[in-house]
């Protein structure tokens, strides 16, 4: 027999010291990163037309969206309902509401403006028309319609 033993080799236990830190630091990075939405739908959120060339928009505070659909609250009634920002507005209301967008903005900016359109599958044609006539009344001809990505016969079954 030896005089000396085998000790066994224990494995060292992991140092937790800077988990705090790591912690922190990665809930410091996602407060700073994360966005809020800006408006609380009013509409019932869209079901987006699927389209096969899809594009996205580059700088997004220079769009203007404009939501179209069916109201979440029963009592705004039946039919379409426009939202600019957080309330339902009519079609006379777009005007308005792209103008006071613009003007958020300066002279190098408003040249560059998007307004983008929001609808739903099932939201009346005419109802869009009237929108983009609206728009062309007051020169916003850039337009923008949002949709999904995905395989444009899948729409209509």
């Amino acid at each position: 027999m030896s005089k000396f033993g085998k000790k066994k080799k224990e494995v060292p236990a992991v140092n937790t010291a800077a988990l705090p830190d790591i912690v922190f630091m990665l809930l410091f990075f996602f407060m700073v990163s994360t966005t809020m939405r800006e408006t609380s739908l009013l509409i019932k959120k869209p079901k987006l037309p699927s389209a096969t060339e899809v594009k996205k928009l580059e700088h997004k505070s220079l769009v203007s969206t404009i939501y179209v659909g069916k109201a979440v609250n029963p009592s705004e009634g039946t039919g379409d309902k426009i939202q600019l920002n957080d309330k339902i507005s009519t079609v006379n209301d777009i005007v308005n509401f792209i103008y006071s967008e613009r003007d958020k903005h300066d002279a190098d900016e408003q040249k560059a403006m998007v307004t983008s359109i929001k609808a739903d599958m099932k939201t009346n044609v005419g109802t869009i028309s009237d929108i983009k006539d609206e728009l062309q009344s007051i020169n916003a001809l850039k337009i923008s319609y949002s949709s999904s990505s995905g395989d444009v016969a899948n729409n209509f079954k």
